[in-house]
């Protein structure tokens, strides 16, 4: 089977049971994305696919196939962090770090809903084309990743930076 992981591409064999998560860790190495609660709940696993955020322990390998598949090792280009890792290293947005790589999966996949135009539980408005960064959408948005150090307001700091540098086109 072909993944295109990261911009790379992998020829594997796999298991029709054999979760993303467990493919990415076990057989890649690629040891970014967590195994939380293998469950769906906290987070930790969270990737992106075609720049959906999904959460990669509850997803069968299979269903991926020839997808772009991005984990947090390939958030990076030419060895320089992502702005969006400086920015949550700059408001302390981690302790442990254990949850780190799906927070930061799962902010750059909401963004990218944002910009999609899709509405959550709490925007305002449904109709609207241009979907506000509000503190509670944020939060809304963010609240399948669970951080056990509760590192919440850094989080939320670096996140809200990095929108806002983003959509004035300092950071791509």
């Amino acid at each position: 089977m072909l993944f295109h992981i990261n911009g790379t591409r992998y020829d594997v064999e796999v298991d029709v049971r054999t979760t993303l998560l467990d493919l990415l860790r076990d057989r890649l190495q690629l040891t970014g994305s967590k195994k939380g609660c293998n469950q769906g709940a906290c987070g930790a696993c969270t990737i992106l696919v075609n720049g959906v955020r999904i959460n990669s322990c509850l997803a069968l390998a299979i269903q991926y196939q020839g997808e772009e598949i991005t984990t947090v090792e390939g958030l990076e280009s030419n060895d320089s962090l992502h702005p969006l890792q400086r920015a949550f290293i700059e408001h302390d947005g981690f302790q442990c770090g254990y949850c780190t790589p799906g927070q930061l999966c799962s902010a750059i996949g909401l963004l990218n809903e944002l910009q999609a135009g899709v509405p959550s539980v709490v925007t305002d408005n449904l109709q609207a084309a241009d979907i506000s960064l509000t503190p509670d959408e944020l939060r809304e948005r963010m609240s399948g990743n669970i951080c056990r150090c509760g590192a919440y307001n850094g989080i939320v700091q670096a996140i809200q930076e990095y929108s806002a540098d983003r959509i004035a086109g300092v950071a791509r």
